[in-house]
């Protein structure tokens, strides 16, 4: 059978990406494929015999020494180490196609000309925006950002994208410069896995090429996922307490709606969002992060979730884990969301940022009968097992394998 080599900065689950980056070589160990991952060292990572070729762990932003920080801005921008362990990780494997997902920062670009050099084909899963803005989301503090577009990388130091810290931003734009002039991405990388039609778009208008672009939804195995089509009074909202998830905009709209919310997670903005709820009349409850059974559980026994994005969303992991527990979706309609909710039929959206409309859509939902949100929670489990099911994303996978000569 083939080998994989499956390149990601974390190897444990951290996030969306490394969710997918997990699954993707536990699905393709259990086809008989040889799964050879790639990574960096981090305390929390999955055990793994590869382990001794990983890379040093690398944080941005973490309590390092001024001389400390110098010595790693190099291997931020182009990573000298990660070329020469993944030299020596090839000379004992010999994979047939490498599958990258996200290796900015930690393990770097820097790979990819090895990957080439030894006729390697690659693929990349692009997770967020980061081939095209350097700050990953074309987020500003001013909101949605395309300042960058046509090569314009300096905007990224101008406005300080990078935490905020002029230091950081101008790392990220020498790194982001360097690779837009070796080409390190169009000339390096045979195809890229985009889960978002919109993402897609936007790509191909900041100048990608149209044909190195291939859509692939991602998936679930809605098999390990329980659904309970009854719905609850409450509805939910799972995920990062920052500005651009719309929170602020969700709380406001619950309490004008007079319905219940639970807010599952948290981040930057949680004492904000917190003051902001305890001022409002309404029954808005903060559950922290929640994980596993806890999460899953949360979800069933809400009315709907809510995603009431306010930036470029690419196609959020907690919709299609939503679907597989029976629950329909309420979205705005903004980037990828819209692409995964079927309106009246898996839920709902709305104009992103527009309170109003959110808060008219919680009623509507909220008003609706118990078996017409049964009947939302059956269809959107339905599609969720045709359309993104992990038979068919390895299908389309598998297709673009063999497209590649390693399959």
């Amino acid at each position: 059978m083939p080998t994989l080599l499956s390149v990601n900065n974390y190897y444990y689950r951290r996030g969306g990406a490394e969710t997918v980056f997990l699954e993707h070589n536990s699905i393709f160990e259990g086809l008989g494929w040889g799964v050879v991952p790639f990574s960096m060292t981090h305390p929390r990572n999955q055990a793994s015999p590869w382990s001794r070729f990983f890379v040093d762990e690398l944080e941005l932003g973490s309590d390092y020494s001024f001389a400390e920080k110098l010595a790693r801005v190099p291997k931020v921008i182009y990573s000298m180490e990660a070329r020469a362990k993944l030299r020596a990780l090839l000379e004992v494997s010999s994979p047939d196609i490498c599958h990258i997902h996200n290796l900015y920062h930690h393990i770097s670009p820097s790979i990819l000309g090895v990957l080439h050099q030894r006729g390697i084909p690659t693929v990349m899963t692009l997770h967020d925006l980061k081939v095209a803005c350097p700050a990953y989301n074309m987020l500003a503090r001013d909101g949605i950002c395309e300042r960058c577009r046509g090569g314009k990388l300096r905007n990224v130091v101008l406005n300080r994208c990078i935490k905020g810290s002029l230091a950081l931003s101008s790392v990220i734009w020498a790194e982001a410069t360097l690779h837009r002039m070796l080409g390190s991405y169009t000339r390096h990388v045979d195809r890229f896995v985009v889960p978002s039609r919109f993402y897609m778009a936007k790509l191909a208008e900041w100048g990608m090429p149209a044909e190195q672009l291939t859509h692939v939804p991602n998936f679930v195995a809605a098999s390990e996922h329980e659904p309970r089509f009854q719905p609850g009074s409450d509805f939910v909202y799972v995920g990062r307490l920052s500005p651009e998830k719309g929170v602020a905009t969700l709380i406001r709209a619950a309490s004008a709606a007079g319905v219940s919310l639970r807010v599952v997670g948290t981040g930057p903005q949680r004492t904000e969002l917190e003051a902001l709820a305890a001022s409002l009349p309404g029954d808005i409850r903060f559950e922290g992060f929640l994980s596993g059974g806890a999460l899953h559980e949360a979800l069933r026994r809400s009315r709907a979730f809510v995603v009431p994005s306010e930036w470029y969303e690419n196609a959020p992991m907690t919709i299609l884990e939503g679907y597989a527990l029976g629950k329909p979706c309420i979205g705005s309609r903004i980037a990828g969301i819209p692409e995964m909710v079927r309106e009246g039929q898996t839920g709902f959206c709305f104009p992103p940022g527009d309170e109003a409309a959110l808060a008219a859509t919680l009623k509507r939902v909220a008003g609706l009968s118990d078996m017409e949100v049964f009947r939302l929670g059956e269809q959107s489990r339905s599609w969720v097992e045709t359309e993104f099911s992990v038979a068919r994303y390895v299908e389309r996978v598998t297709a673009l394998y063999r497209e590649l000569g390693a399959a």
